[in-house]
């Protein structure tokens, strides 16, 4: 299918704008909210600590294009965006935010509607944050993401999806829960709450884009790495949270994206995981541009010859036949 740069830009530069006075307002005009939000876990299986409220901040001075971040997160969810025709594809997307918060439009709800305009239903997923004071708070984005996967295949029938037809995405932070899913997806790193956990969480396909990956302070993201494994972890705990250090052969096909001027997050990060996969013989697929920066998401890609990823993507989820 060939999409149109306009047409997706129009898409993209179209958001609202959030003022002052709303920013504690979760749904937004009828092109930009979901269509429907549900809680990841069952009621009672989780307690946040403690004094922790969730908060919207917007970070947006511009009227045309919202930028909202959901800090504290003590109730996990994923917001769907159901499309008109439905095509049986699913993904679930995991924006960044360096494990301080959560991006809400820039890396979930800009791609999650310009999927369902392709007939794909999008699950944006806001995971809790490791830093915030959970028990076993390292393995909650992940446990977070495992849940994702199989709560989505156990509503299949309930949103119209083909339950081995379900992708994850993950950008800059996002993207450290997505490949720490690509190589952990059946690690025991929670207590199952119902039926559904008794489902795989393996991807039928996994996207990183500008990914927070390798948890080596050579060229690991430093405040993701804080907020993940903390100030002083040893060895053993630096490997386990370092995804490139965990690839396996049965891992999901992975497709990655990152410009090489990313002065947040290193190339080296994707590369690494590239090479880490070729040598365990799983499918990859990457993408490298000269330019493009950090967190440059659908938006902030006019002009530049990276604003084609997103139909590289498309194209890649059709060879895998998500869509």
């Amino acid at each position: 299918m060939t999409l149109d740069r306009r047409m997706l830009l129009s898409a993209s530069l179209a958001l609202p704008f959030a003022s002052a006075a709303a920013k504690e307002a979760w749904t937004r005009p009828t092109g930009l909210a979901p269509d429907a939000s549900i809680a990841l876990w069952p009621e009672g299986h989780i307690r946040p600590p403690s004094g922790l409220v969730e908060a919207v901040v917007q970070r947006s001075d511009d009227p045309n294009a919202s930028d909202r971040m959901l800090e504290k997160i003590t109730r996990p969810r994923l917001d769907i965006f159901r499309p008109a025709k439905p095509n049986g594809a699913a993904v679930v997307l995991a924006p960044g935010g360096g494990y301080r918060y959560v991006v809400v439009d820039k890396e979930g709800y800009e791609l999650a509607r310009w999927l369902k305009a392709r007939g794909v239903t999008v699950y944006v997923l806001f995971y809790r944050l490791p830093g915030d004071g959970w028990a076993n708070g390292a393995d909650v984005p992940l446990a977070d993401a495992q849940r994702a996967m199989r709560l989505v295949r156990s509503r299949a029938k309930i949103d119209g999806i083909d339950p081995a037809r379900v992708a994850f995405g993950g950008f800059s932070a996002g993207g450290q829960v997505a490949t720490s899913l690509l190589t952990r997806f059946d690690a025991k790193v929670y207590d199952p709450g119902d039926a559904a956990d008794s489902l795989s969480a393996r991807p039928d396909a996994l996207a990183a884009i500008y990914p927070v990956v390798s948890m080596d302070p050579a060229i690991a993201h430093a405040v993701s790495r804080g907020k993940l494994i903390g100030a002083n972890p040893d060895a053993a705990r630096e490997t386990l949270y370092s995804p490139e250090r965990n690839a396996r052969a049965d891992q999901p096909p992975l497709w990655l994206l990152h410009a090489e001027d990313d002065e947040v997050v290193k190339v080296e990060n994707s590369v690494r995981l590239r090479e880490a996969t070729r040598a365990v013989g799983a499918p990859i697929e990457a993408h490298f541009f000269e330019r493009g920066a950090h967190g440059f998401g659908l938006m902030k890609t006019a002009g530049l010859p990276v604003a084609i990823w997103p139909e590289l993507l498309w194209n890649w989820l059709g060879a895998h036949k998500i869509v």
